[in-house]
């Protein structure tokens, strides 16, 4: 398992881990995934335009949902993603590899 560039929190421990893209505007920024026991991590491959990490604590989760991958951010394109809202009316969409198991271990880390 890899472990992220983002330093983890005393006590943190990556869960599962994957490549990603993050739904950003119209850019959907390529990177990799960390799931941790306290929190979701982006973290963008450095060619990207947007280059910004987010961190997304557990506890701010309210709901994690499959969603389709939108191109441009308008037109759906593909049933591949899932959407992370959170506590604040933010919602994260997220294109992963293997959406049911990343939903399964994100609701799983909530509990």
């Amino acid at each position: 398992m890899r472990q992220p560039r983002t330093p983890l929190l005393p006590g943190e421990t990556v869960i599962k881990d994957g490549r990603a893209n993050l739904q950003r505007g119209w850019e959907a920024v390529g990177g990799r995934l960390y799931l941790t026991n306290r929190r979701l991590i982006f973290e963008p491959h450095a060619f990207n335009i947007q280059r910004e990490v987010a961190e997304i604590p557990l506890e701010s989760v309210v709901g994690v949902r499959k969603c389709w991958t939108k191109f441009l951010n308008i037109l759906p394109v593909f049933p591949n993603s899932i959407a992370v809202s959170t506590t604040d009316s933010t919602e994260y969409r997220l294109v992963v590899f293997g959406r049911q198991g990343w939903i399964d271990a994100i609701e799983g880390q909530r509990r």
